[in-house]
């Protein structure tokens, strides 16, 4: 238990806890936004999800694509790629007691890239927005990478 008390009076560590809610909240809404546009558009991946709208080839009709289903799908698949290793590197980052001004940056600055990115996927925005949300963000997460092994390296 006290491991547990120690990591609730970590301020970094906390303001990690917050902004990772804020990016899985976010990523559960990009699954919800995903299933509404597949629904509303009568846009389906797999035949079985057809199966309401009738049988054999009245059904079929409904297994296909749309630019704007596959839009949001794929700013879904980028949050993923990219949110994954700033939580995994994050979490040790936090865990190593860095600055918390600089931990703050790190966090703040990684979270508002994400939701600009997203911004910019759906609405579209021309490029380069979405390109330098995503390069912030990979930066961010690499900055960290790049202070944990700068700062704790035995290898």
């Amino acid at each position: 238990m006290t491991n547990l008390n120690q990591l609730t009076k970590n301020e970094v560590f906390m303001a990690f806890a917050s902004y990772t809610t804020i990016l899985i909240s976010k990523m559960m809404f990009m699954s919800m936004a995903t299933a509404f546009y597949r629904v509303t558009r009568k846009v389906f991946a797999n035949p079985e999800d057809c199966s309401q709208f009738g049988k054999g080839e009245n059904a079929k009709k409904y297994l296909r694509t749309d630019d704007r289903v596959e839009r949001v799908r794929r700013a879904h698949l980028n949050d993923l790629e990219n949110i994954v290793p700033f939580i995994g590197i994050g979490l040790l980052y936090s865990l190593s007691d860095p600055d918390l001004s600089t931990a703050l940056l790190h966090f703040r600055l990684f979270v508002g890239a994400r939701i600009y990115h997203t911004i910019a996927y759906l609405t579209p925005l021309p490029q380069p927005n979405r390109g330098l949300a995503f390069f912030v963000g990979y930066g961010t997460t690499f900055s960290m990478a790049y202070r944990l092994l700068k700062n704790n390296l035995y290898l």
